[in-house]
């Protein structure tokens, strides 16, 4: 899931958070407090750039008052020592495992509990729960691990990452595809329609510091510095199920995950030495390619993409006097990639293109919706996923019990990739990586999603410079028929060799909670090897 108001991460939560990231130049705080121009890293200084970037600057600069950013960069630079976890009961856990290595990622060790299913009730398959350990840096990344409902022994593995950034796959497991859901009394509620009807899935927290992972010390504030950590807990997790070395290995995931999983992806490809293939991936309702996504908000919420228009004529008419900046500021993000270019373009987009959709107090992961003041990320579902997880009972089954709290999404992590600048940096690069080298991408979006709407992932899967792109590009999509859907159109695909684009008809952006058993049968579809969806 991605953050629904990321402006709201610049601003309500800048004046509220305990870190920002400092580290991108040494004098950061004088370049946003002043109007001194210092050298900056890369050798250039803000009078170099362009004058949009020092006037978003100055507009943050008057937004969020200079006491409270010169407070936040003083707690920032603090050792880390000063910040007790708060997540974190201190009990001993390490019993509960069993533990492996490799002497090849010598600083890291797995830890694997094989749970019993009768003791929670979500599925009857074989369930496995640990952590990732970096010793040395005293991280720990959670996972939990169901085996498929049909074959495990020859049925495909699915490693599954929710967005934010910063919020935890158990919002997959719980609330979207895992084999069940929790209800408002906290009891499971079985999934007919759970993607491990016909796969193993993986549900991973990650980066560090979201739901029951943690860390005492170090922090990832971007999603280069993640892809190593996933990298390395894939090869344990191999390394523990060897048998499962000759299933087909895929990486899916939505939201943020579009950032995440083509970074993964190519990171897995840069190991020649490693022990297992990546056979595909699935990004649904991603965000890639800032640049070109934005330009989507304004159609989308004017009546452009499928649904009747939520904002006025005169809205609709300044955003697009507006997205010409935001599209220079992220041209230049995409030219220096650092905090200094990218946290302006984000700051600039948010308030000029998503706040007058954020103003109307709907439903930013779906159009049709009002936003459920009660429910965490709009969804009142997610308030009961959140104590389910907090029960003593289930943080103990599953090896948890020194976490305090958990929550779904973690405000630390998602503000330290806000000011890393990390949301408007380019990752399509990555796709067409993957592409050139053959690895099948499916991108999927519902269509009553607008924070990473279906118009932008279409505009910019379109756009992607790679070698197939002229035909790629030129294909009309086609009506989608899933299997079992009495001839009805669920959406619109199109497709070129290893690359596909779905539509999703009535989904919004986390689309296995909207269409539940066209998600799987979409799934099904792909690790099967039909990339065409029957064309």
């Amino acid at each position: 899931m991605k953050a629904n108001n990321l402006l709201g991460g610049l601003i309500a939560l800048v004046c509220a958070s305990s870190s920002v990231n400092a580290g991108w130049f040494p004098n950061y705080e004088q370049v946003i407090l002043q109007n001194d121009v210092p050298a900056i890293n890369e050798g250039f200084n803000l009078a170099s750039l362009p004058s949009e970037v020092g006037e978003a600057w100055q507009e943050m600069k008057q937004t969020l008052s200079s006491s409270a950013i010169a407070r936040l960069i003083k707690q920032y630079q603090a050792p880390m020592s000063s910040f007790p976890n708060p997540k974190l009961k201190f009990e001993p856990v390490m019993t509960q495992f069993e533990a492996l290595s490799n002497d090849k990622f010598s600083d890291y060790s797995l830890r694997i509990k094989k749970n019993h299913p009768e003791v929670l009730g979500l599925d009857a398959v074989n369930q496995y729960t640990g952590y990732l350990d970096i010793e040395s840096l005293d991280k720990h990344f959670f996972y939990w691990f169901f085996e498929s409902r049909n074959d495990p022994a020859t049925d495909p593995i699915i490693l599954w990452l929710n967005g934010g950034p910063g919020c935890s796959s158990s919002t997959g497991l719980f609330f979207e595809l895992g084999p069940s859901s929790i209800n408002s009394t906290l009891q499971p509620v079985f999934n007919p329609y759970s993607w491990n009807s016909n796969a193993s899935v993986i549900f991973l927290d990650q980066p560090v510091g979201v739901g029951y992972s943690y860390t005492g010390g170090d922090e990832v504030k971007n999603t280069a510095t993640a892809a190593k950590d996933v990298f390395v807990f894939l090869e344990l997790f191999f390394q523990k199920f060897p048998s499962f070395l000759t299933n087909k290995f895929h990486i899916a995931g939505e939201s943020y995950a579009g950032h995440y999983i083509p970074k993964f992806a190519t990171e897995i490809l840069s190991h020649a030495d490693r022990t297992f293939e990546l056979s595909s991936v699935l990004i649904g309702n991603g965000i890639t390619d800032p640049l070109i996504q934005a330009g989507s908000y304004r159609p989308m919420g004017c009546g452009e993409g499928g649904y009747k228009s939520v904002l006025t004529e005169e809205q609709c008419l300044q955003m697009d006097k507006d997205y010409p900046k935001c599209a220079k500021l992220t041209k230049l993000c995409y030219k220096f990639q650092n905090a200094l270019t990218c946290v302006p373009a984000q700051y600039y987009c948010d308030i000029k293109l998503f706040k007058p959709y954020s103003d109307t107090g709907l439903n930013p992961y779906d159009i049709r919706k009002d936003c459920a003041e009660e429910g965490g990320n709009c969804y009142i579902e997610m308030n009961y996923m959140d104590d389910y997880l907090n029960l003593d009972r289930v943080k103990q089954a599953v090896g948890a019990s020194n976490i305090d709290i958990y929550t779904s999404c973690d405000d630390k992590v998602f503000r330290n990739f806000i000011f890393d600048g990390d949301e408007a940096k380019p990752h399509q690069q990555y796709v067409a990586e993957l592409l050139e080298k053959h690895i099948p991408v499916l991108i999927y979006a519902g269509d009553k999603d607008y924070i990473c709407n279906w118009m932008g992932n279409f505009a910019w899967v379109n756009e992607l410079d790679y070698s197939g792109k002229e035909k790629f590009s030129t294909k009309p999509l086609q009506k989608w028929y899933p299997q079992g859907a009495n001839g009805k159109a669920a959406g619109e695909v199109k497709n070129y060799k290893n690359f596909t684009f779905l539509r999703v008809y009535d989904a919004g952006h986390m689309v296995p909670f909207d269409q539940p058993e066209n998600a799987l049968a979409m799934v099904n579809t792909w690790i099967q090897g039909d990339y065409s969806f029957g064309y």
